[in-house]
């Protein structure tokens, strides 16, 4: 652990510039600078088009579809730009645009779609163009002034994936099963377009509101009769904690006397198999004035040998509360919220390491995700759902058929969603990986069209869920190289929790052995290393298609 903490601090510098002479830190201040100026200014152009770039609409006649408070929040929206009288349509952040699932007026969502792939185009103040591909220019140069051949190998050398090629193979390996579920329901959205008299193959802008149509007749789910069996203490009590008991052996004890920083957080003492307390958790689950919105887990103390701390965790929701004397009931997917919540709260609770910067959820943004979406998937573990999933009132156990269709609509879509981010992840990989000689990008639609087709995720109707001129995550926040990370973790959490099943599912001897290979590690070991310990060997895609839906190819 030692050595590792030595590593990685040398490795900081190292990456940071420590090695290089005068001259070469001089031009990676330069670049520092340009690239400081360039996101920066790539972010402004994206919050000015925000309240640029509206779809004014002259009558609600047009809107046809939407609902009168949708109808009204539009109104007001034309109003504050200046256009009394008319409606106004904001386009959101990502390519998919949600107000297109319910307007009728093809014209319309036409426009709309099209006002949102193509932002940041067109040569104004706010063409992101030029920026995106000075960017990947600049990263490159840094790069190779560092010793490496790319962007994407400088960031990923510190990430469990270790190279692009391994976070490009991951992706590449979903792709013909997810392009396969991808063209069956588009075969199932032209069949609704030409059941309702249509006389036109299926659009971008299409999608959506004809996606609808089908899940509306197939897997029509009524939310408010599956939150009658998730009540809020059951769920704590009965579901998440009950599962952490069986897996790992833990009570959570609930402490009173201990203050809060505010209403409604409740407080437990975490104990050990053998008694011990490990540290202390507080839910604030729910939503108050002037909290953020999200779910997500913090820490106030970190645990560490070093300093002889115990970890005090706490998980994040916002959860509406019900009114005193009535039930607070939760969604499905307030559930697996609170569920993959806990998986973070237990990385940093079993954390047993000496040194603080190693402990707990310290780890690459490829890994910090997967204990998390892991604990997620004991949701629907039989055991567990016959324990905490009952009717508030009548005490009756939710009925399988309506399990079923939660399960159907929860994966529904699954073949667009998955392919509209593998796009994107692929397409950060392709402007992150040009070395510093490759020559400049002179038209980023051409580029973003060749690297969509080099990687076979080419779609018409499923564009990446970002296109590179409002590509955020990557022009200006900092996710460039690292898009990918979100679906590596899923991957990991799938093939592991299906390894686990395996080995006879909700058993303390498992739970064990997943703490002592993984949560209890933080970053004291390679990351990879440590799957490695626990699994056997390197994870597979073939867990993450199973668990999204996607096994079956539909169409070639």
């Amino acid at each position: 652990e030692e050595l590792r903490l030595v590593e990685d601090t040398y490795k900081g510098f190292v990456r940071a510039g420590a090695q290089l002479n005068e001259q070469e830190k001089e031009q990676i201040r330069a670049i520092n600078s340009e690239l400081s100026e360039l996101t920066t200014q790539f972010q402004q152009n994206l919050m000015k088009l925000a309240d640029e770039n509206l779809i004014v609409v002259d009558s609600a006649e047009e809107l046809a579809g939407l609902s009168a408070s949708q109808i009204q929040q539009l109104a007001d929206a034309a109003t504050a730009a200046g256009h009394d009288g008319k409606y106004a349509i904001k386009i959101t952040n990502t390519t998919r645009q949600p107000i297109l699932q319910s307007l009728e007026n093809r014209e319309l969502r036409q426009r709309v779609w099209e006002a949102s792939a193509n932002r940041g185009t067109g040569n104004t103040a706010t063409d992101n163009r030029p920026l995106a591909a000075r960017l990947a220019e600049l990263r490159a140069d840094k790069a190779a002034l560092l010793g490496y051949d790319n962007w994407g190998q400088y960031v990923l050398e510190t990430s469990m994936a270790k190279e692009p090629a391994a976070a490009q193979d991951m992706l590449r390996d979903l792709v013909p099963a997810v392009v396969s579920n991808v063209r069956a329901e588009q075969l199932a959205i032209q069949e609704m377009i030409e059941a309702e008299g249509g006389d036109f193959d299926v659009k971008p802008w299409d999608w959506a509101f004809y996606a609808e149509k089908v899940r509306a007749e197939k897997y029509a789910l009524d939310g408010d009769q599956v939150k009658q069996y998730f009540e809020f203490n059951r769920v704590v009590e009965d579901g998440v904690f009950f599962a952490m008991t069986e897996l790992f052996g833990i009570t959570f004890h609930k402490r009173d006397d201990i203050p809060t920083y505010a209403d409604d957080i409740l407080v437990y003492e975490v104990k050990d198999v053998d008694g011990e307390t490990l540290g202390l958790f507080y839910g604030d689950w729910f939503t108050r004035d002037g909290k953020r919105g999200g779910a997500w887990m913090s820490s106030f103390v970190g645990q560490s040998g070093l300093l002889d701390t115990k970890p005090v965790i706490l998980n994040n929701m916002n959860i509406q509360k019900a009114p005193d004397g009535e039930p607070t009931l939760l969604s499905f997917d307030e559930v697996s919220t609170m569920f993959h919540e806990m998986g973070h709260a237990l990385h940093g609770m079993f954390s047993d390491v000496m040194y603080p910067s190693l402990a707990g959820t310290s780890v690459s943004r490829d890994y910090v995700e997967f204990p998390s979406t892991f604990q997620e998937d004991w949701t629907l573990n039989p055991k567990v759902l016959a324990n905490f999933a009952r009717h508030h009132e009548t005490d009756e156990q939710i009925p399988a058929e309506l399990l079923e269709k939660v399960m159907a609509a929860k994966n529904f879509n699954m073949g667009f969603d998955t392919l509209e981010y593998i796009a994107a992840a692929l397409l950060d990989l392709e402007y992150h990986t040009l070395p510093a000689d490759a020559p400049a990008i002179d038209n980023i639609q051409a580029f973003e069209e060749a690297a969509l087709a080099r990687n076979g995720v080419d779609v018409e109707t499923v564009p990446p869920r970002y296109r590179s001129t409002f590509f955020a995550h990557v022009f200006a926040g900092g996710y460039s190289a690292g898009y990918y990370a979100y679906m590596w973790s899923e991957v990991l959490a799938a093939d592991a929790f299906a390894y686990m099943q395996e080995q006879g599912g909700l058993t303390l001897e498992n739970g064990q052995k997943f703490r002592d290979t993984i949560l209890s590690k933080g970053n004291s070991k390679d990351p990879m290393q440590q799957y490695i310990d626990f699994r056997g060997q390197e994870p597979t895609v073939d867990a993450l298609l199973e668990r999204r839906g996607l096994t079956t190819p539909k169409v070639d």
